[in-house]
């Protein structure tokens, strides 16, 4: 996206199949269109049928966004409510803790250098990375 950005001058048009290609969120869209719309550089989405070269299209392009960022602010609604709800009933959300024991087991295991990465990991059930997160505190700690 950059390079075609660089490549735009004034007077041109940035051609996409839909929006949702051009940018990841509402935000971002928008502030693109912003720059856009300042170096004199106009929009067309095949897909969504918006063509800020008219005035209908650039205001079709404007309530497009409104209803998109509308959409987004209600699953974050939903999202925040569904999660206040598990809570009152007392569920946690989030990665599961991890079991000290296995762990600590694990690097017994890798102390003992007895036994290689992967043999660790099937007998112990801890995972690579949660090895290596664990031995790098030691440095650190040491």
């Amino acid at each position: 996206m950059a390079k075609a950005l660089e490549y735009l001058r004034e007077g041109d048009s940035l051609v996409v199949y839909k929006l949702d290609r051009l940018a990841r969120s509402t935000k971002k869209l928008i502030e693109l269109t912003e720059v856009l719309e300042k170096r004199k550089i106009q929009l067309i989405s095949i897909r969504d049928n918006i063509d800020t070269t008219t005035a209908v299209g650039r205001a079709m392009f404007k309530m497009l966004a409104v209803i998109a960022e509308l959409e987004r602010d209600i699953i974050s609604e939903r999202t925040m409510t569904g999660l206040a709800a598990a809570k009152a009933r007392g569920r946690k959300g989030g990665r599961p803790l991890l079991d000290d024991k296995k762990v600590k087991k694990a690097l017994k295991l890798y102390d003992s250098k007895e036994y290689s990465l992967k043999e660790i990991v099937d007998l112990t059930g801890t995972s690579k990375p949660t090895l290596y997160r664990e031995l790098e505190k030691r440095k650190i700690i040491s």
